[in-house]
């Protein structure tokens, strides 16, 4: 009998041998992208001491006000624009993309290009 993984699971295959590489410093601290079928997480972590620096999701109030959806590319684009705003007002100008183990494109891609516009550097 053949044993068939789901979709999720080799997204953590995925995930763990990019985490293998992508590392987040105190100088350039780690934006990590989680996707629910409902929502949109981004947090920006720095590895060294293991603490989130700052987060956004399309959870928030903020961000669901005037949203039709909190699961589509409108409302990660929103998320993608709210952490660069908070990672600016902290300090943070250079990050390095840890996409989860997604393909980029579609949600991801347009939380990352979004997040860029607004000022972040990756």
């Amino acid at each position: 009998m053949i044993k068939r993984e789901s979709r999720n699971e080799l997204r953590k295959v995925r995930h763990r041998r990019i985490r293998k590489k992508v590392v987040g410093t105190p100088e350039r601290p780690r934006l990590s992208v989680y996707r629910s079928l409902r929502y949109i997480y981004a947090q920006i972590i720095d590895d060294t001491r293991g603490h989130t620096l700052v987060a956004a999701s399309s959870l928030e109030p903020e961000i669901r006000s005037g949203l039709t959806s909190t699961k589509d590319i409108e409302a990660a684009r929103r998320v993608g624009e709210v952490i660069a705003r908070r990672a600016l007002e902290k300090g943070i100008t250079r990050v390095v993309f840890d996409r989860g183990g997604y393909p980029y494109h579609g949600r991801i891609q347009a939380l990352a290009e979004a997040a860029r516009e607004a000022g972040l550097e990756f």
